[in-house]
């Protein structure tokens, strides 16, 4: 292989590996966002939305993010469900909302109150982040492979110019071989 080859060889390699990763990353993304969409059906199916009735004023409380915290309101409410059976707690409502406010709340099959059902801009979220990271992760160690190759072949090249180049080095120079005696430095 001549110095000329080798770059669109590389190349050739390069634009395989991105192609791999953006191959991958696009069917994690379809992955993630099937079975996200599965998950979410068999949740809604269990979830209801149901209208709750302040039983007093709303309270600001801290709640922990994972990027600090905020504050959320809730107020001790009333509903019924299922049917006209009557359930009592503590639901999250708009901040200031007095006693006797109407607010939709989603609670589970035995009513007690539940995160609603996911939507499909989190869906798209968590599936285009997963299909991105496994593009990334198949990328980076694509090109690690190329590189390590790379470096190897590079390596091997250079050995053997240099053994090839201890075999010519003595008559390219004008010495003869070593132990020969003729035209050596050790005069």
């Amino acid at each position: 292989m001549t110095h000329h080859e080798s770059p669109p060889r590389r190349r050739t390699a390069l634009v395989l590996v991105l192609l791999t990763a953006l191959i991958c990353g696009a069917i994690a993304t379809g992955v993630l966002w099937t079975a996200g969409s599965r998950a979410d059906r068999a949740l809604a199916a269990h979830r209801h939305q149901v209208t709750a009735t302040t039983t007093g004023p709303a309270e600001e409380l801290p709640v922990a993010t994972r990027y600090g915290t905020r504050a959320q309101a809730v107020a001790p409410a009333a509903w019924s469900y299922p049917g006209d059976v009557r359930r009592t707690g503590r639901v999250p409502v708009p901040p200031g909302s007095p006693r006797g406010r109407a607010v939709t709340i989603w609670v589970d099959d035995a009513g007690a109150p539940a995160r609603p059902p996911g939507s499909a801009t989190n869906r798209a979220l968590v599936s285009l982040s997963g299909g991105t990271a496994t593009a990334t992760a198949v990328g980076a160690m694509g090109v690690g492979v190329l590189i390590f190759v790379r470096r190897t072949v590079e390596a091997h090249g250079l050995a053997a110019w240099e053994r090839e180049w201890e075999q010519v080095e003595p008559v390219w120079s004008g010495r003869l071989r070593r132990g020969s005696g003729q035209g050596t430095d050790e005069d």
